[in-house]
């Protein structure tokens, strides 16, 4: 039994802190194999996740928040955003259920956010995530001005990012 504490909470906040990355993740299932894969995902709100789909390989995804606050973003084909769901403890929504094959990205709009997420498994690193062509990869520089703007569009509750 795994038990998801405010220690177990912290201790993973510290570590997404000090990652490069600025997110850290805690699997809960014991393989890649197992039927449904859960992991625990801290994440600060300078950490970059490109928007991404999973379409070679469809599954849904389940992101409840644990702490903090956090944006899920949902893309039609050509990049424009079509959703932006607030999610946290305080927020007017605490989890989504998103479709298979739905262009999303989640970003962190609070320090030491926290969330849960779940897919169906087995787990394929090698068709998990189709990478969004209109939205730069996490080592090129115009990465932190793509995030900026998604955390501007998400502060200010508006639909596109242009």
């Amino acid at each position: 039994m795994v038990i998801i504490d405010r220690a177990a909470m912290a201790e993973l906040i510290a570590s997404a802190r000090v990652n490069p990355r600025r997110r850290m993740h805690r699997n809960l299932h014991a393989s890649y194999d197992e039927p449904c894969q859960r992991l625990m995902i801290a994440m600060e709100p300078d950490s970059y996740i490109r928007p991404h789909r999973h379409l070679a390989d469809p599954k849904p995804e389940a992101f409840i928040a644990l702490q903090g606050r956090l944006a899920l973003f949902t893309f039609d084909d050509a990049g424009e955003v079509a959703s932006i769901t607030h999610l946290g403890p305080d927020e007017g929504a605490v989890a989504v259920d998103l479709p298979a094959g739905t262009w999303h990205a989640v970003v962190s709009l609070k320090t030491g956010s926290v969330f849960y997420e779940t897919k169906p498994g087995p787990f394929n690193p090698i068709q998990a995530k189709d990478m969004a062509p209109w939205a730069p990869e996490p080592s090129d520089p115009a990465a932190a001005g793509y995030l900026a703007r998604l955390r501007a569009a998400a502060s200010d509750d508006i639909r596109g990012v242009r």
